[in-house]
């Protein structure tokens, strides 16, 4: 059996901090204007997804209207939604 010390017991972890930094989605919403192709490409140059993620990313969006597509840091996900809107697509971060 291992053995700690009080100083190893008592020594703060920084878990809960990086999951709050990480914590945000990248949520993108369905619409009736994007065709299913535009927003798998979309997906794929912008937040840099493989086609098959993208197109199941897609499905979802259809399906249940909205998906999360990606998840970070707000600072790494602003400019992806910000591209996201760009583009025509319904993207918020949560």
């Amino acid at each position: 059996m291992t053995e700690y010390s009080t100083k190893e017991k008592n020594k703060p972890v920084d878990v809960l901090e990086e999951e709050t930094d990480e914590g945000n989605h990248l949520v993108v919403f369905n619409d009736d204007f994007n065709t299913f192709d535009y927003v798998i490409e979309s997906l794929i140059k912008i937040c840099k997804h493989d086609a098959i993620q993208a197109e199941q990313c897609t499905f979802i969006i259809h399906y249940n209207g909205k998906c999360s597509v990606k998840d970070g840091s707000f600072d790494n996900l602003r400019p992806m939604c910000e591209a996201l809107l760009d583009r025509g697509l319904s993207a918020t971060i949560d």
